[in-house]
Order: structure tokens, then C-alpha cells, then sequence
């Protein structure tokens, strides 16, 4: 096998012929959807604006929710070990 075929898997034309039908019934759905390609585009931009906007507040969010979970999780791997620790 040629280093070609193992990066892509597969020979070069298998892969191009999948890689249009891929896109055929993509263009399909996307048409079916009312996207185009610029929503896609303008949609993962507003993504990463709206991220570099939001920073330390999702940042914060995060450790709220790792706390909230650890409240839970911590107790019960303690419970689980101790239990499992005494039977074996």
C-alpha cells in the first residue's frame, strides 16, 4: 500500500468519487434547509465573536458546573470504592 492510499484510506479516485457523492447529498440537504455556504461561513464566525465576547464569563460558567458536578461525583467514588475495598 503507498503512502498515498494509507493517508486517504483508500485509492485516490474511490476517495474522490465518495467525496462528491458526500457532497451531492450534503448540497442537497443544505438546499433542502435553506443554507448556503456564506451561512455556514457567517455562522462560524459569529461562533468565535461571540465566544472571544463571552471569555472569562464561560470561563466561570465552567467552574460552576465542575463544582456542581464534583458535589455529586466525589461522595459517590468514595461510596463506590469503600464498598468495593470491603467486599474484596
Amino acid at each position: 500500500m503507498s503512502a498515498v492510499n494509507r493517508f486517504l484510506g483508500d485509492s485516490p479516485l474511490r476517495v474522490l468519487v465518495k467525496l462528491i457523492v458526500i457532497s451531492f447529498l450534503v448540497g442537497i440537504v443544505m438546499s433542502v434547509m435553506g443554507w448556503s455556504p456564506y451561512d455556514v461561513i457567517y455562522g462560524a464566525r459569529d461562533l468565535v465573536v461571540n465566544a472571544y465576547y463571552m471569555g472569562f464569563d464561560a470561563f466561570g460558567r465552567f467552574i460552576d458546573y465542575f463544582l456542581v458536578g464534583a458535589i455529586i461525583v466525589v461522595p459517590a467514588f468514595f461510596i463506590i470504592r469503600l464498598l468495593s475495598y470491603r467486599r474484596g
